[in-house]
């Protein structure tokens, strides 16, 4: 008589009806909810005795932004020491890469902050605040960035969302525990094994919370988009269709300088560059996760590409872990659109911040789902933009996280590219 097998994991069991339709699918079905009970309760021009009803509604948005901010410190901390310690980075070599990385990344946000400041998606549309807000106005000094890089206490980072120093604290531990175990290993020794291990635990259980609070956008989605349809009408998505084309447009000229580097610093064609990255291009869109990309992205490089192996391991394998130049883009857009559409100006001392933050953030976000929403916040806080204004972005996010996630995964295989040189492989390297 056989006994049922009572090892399973949870993984493997049988998920409930509701859990295995795509988070997409889930968010679109929310949005014409949304409509129709907005539409429902006054489209505009509510009556006062649903007043409360209509408030109460963005109630489960509030909730789950709330648990992105307080999640994004601690995921961000344990993500870069995650990296760090377990991600095989050659050494000359891997100095090229780092400076390659923060190249793209650097030109990514600095093309996303031009498009957004000569379009000005914000200023497409009126939405009203509820309060007055007013963001202290900064000006740019260079020492004071790096005064104020150097935290106070280890922990009070955590408690200030401030994501420059929240890196600074991360890196310095990071890059010594990075070599504690280097020097361990020549040593012939494991000590480091259990550091590493607890690390690689708490990156898991963040990241699994972080998948609870990701099962809820879809009714946040809902209640924000039928308070707002409810109170406002349709005015306020009108702004967002401009900042969609504007992101749209941003990506679209990344993809440009992508694509002129492959010209100008490899021998690959980029039209062959192109052909052979479809499928990782298409991968990264329909999954919007650079990381089910990699397996596909590291074969592309090599078989339709034509790159040798060691040139895609570090673009597609090591560079992933620390590239994110589509979401960098993306959330250095979104704090300027945000600004725009609450009437406030950032200064170029306070664009210089969200530059500085934005690559931070990035750093330790690229194996993070929904990276984007999750670094936003520390963005916005190192500003003090209102990270309740995140809220309307979440309505377009789940589209827009797929377009970047394309540009990510593109990102990679340039730097993949641009290591291989400027001499095709040889029949004995293939």
């Amino acid at each position: 008589m056989s006994h049922p097998d009572t090892t399973t994991s949870p993984e493997t069991k049988a998920r409930p009806w509701w859990q295995r339709i795509p988070l997409t699918l889930q968010i679109v079905i929310a949005l014409v909810a949304a409509v129709s009970v907005g539409i429902a309760l006054g489209a505009g021009n509510p009556s006062p005795s649903n007043a409360t009803l209509i408030n109460n509604l963005a109630i489960p948005a509030e909730l789950v932004l709330k648990a992105l901010r307080a999640l994004a410190t601690p995921l961000i901390l344990v993500a870069v020491l995650h990296t760090l310690m377990t991600t095989n980075i050659p050494g000359t070599t891997g100095r090229r890469l780092f400076v390659l990385l923060l190249t793209n990344t650097s030109v990514a946000i600095l093309v996303g902050l031009f498009v957004a400041n000569v379009l000005r998606p914000g200023t497409w549309g009126n939405v009203v605040t509820s309060t007055n807000t007013q963001i202290t106005a900064q000006n740019l000094d260079p020492w004071g960035l790096v005064k104020d890089a150097v935290p106070e206490a280890v922990l009070k980072p955590l408690v200030d969302n401030n994501v420059i120093q929240l890196i600074v604290i991360a890196l310095s531990f990071g890059i010594v525990l990075r070599g504690l175990k280097s020097e361990q290993i020549a040593q012939g020794k494991n000590g480091y094994q259990p550091i590493e291990d607890v690390i690689g635990i708490l990156f898991e259980a963040v990241v699994r919370i972080l998948n609870w609070v990701i099962a809820l956008v879809p009714l946040a989605v809902f209640g924000i988009v039928a308070k707002t349809v409810a109170k406002e009408g349709f005015a306020p998505f009108q702004s967002l269709g401009a900042f969609i084309i504007a992101v749209l447009v941003a990506l679209l000229l990344q993809a440009f300088y992508y694509l002129t580097r492959v010209k100008f610093g490899s021998w690959v064609d980029p039209l062959k560059f192109l052909a052979g990255g479809s499928d990782a291009f298409l991968t990264a869109f329909s999954t919007s996760s650079s990381a089910a990309a990699m397996p596909i992205t590291f074969e592309v490089l090599q078989t339709k590409v034509g790159l040798r192996e060691s040139s895609a391991a570090l673009g597609a394998l090591v560079g992933a872990n620390f590239n994110n130049d589509g979401t960098a883009l993306y959330e250095a857009m979104s704090a300027l659109y945000i600004s725009q559409l609450i009437g406030q100006h950032l200064s170029l001392g306070q664009q210089v911040i969200v530059i500085l933050t934005s690559i931070f953030a990035s750093v330790g976000a690229a194996n993070i789902p929904n990276a984007g929403l999750v670094t936003m916040t520390l963005v916005f806080t190192s500003v003090g933009l209102p990270t309740q204004y995140i809220a309307l972005l979440v309505t377009v996010d789940w589209f827009l996280d797929r377009c970047r996630t394309a540009i990510n995964v593109m990102g990679d295989m340039t730097v993949s590219t641009l290591l291989d040189g400027k001499k095709p492989r040889t029949l004995d390297e293939a």
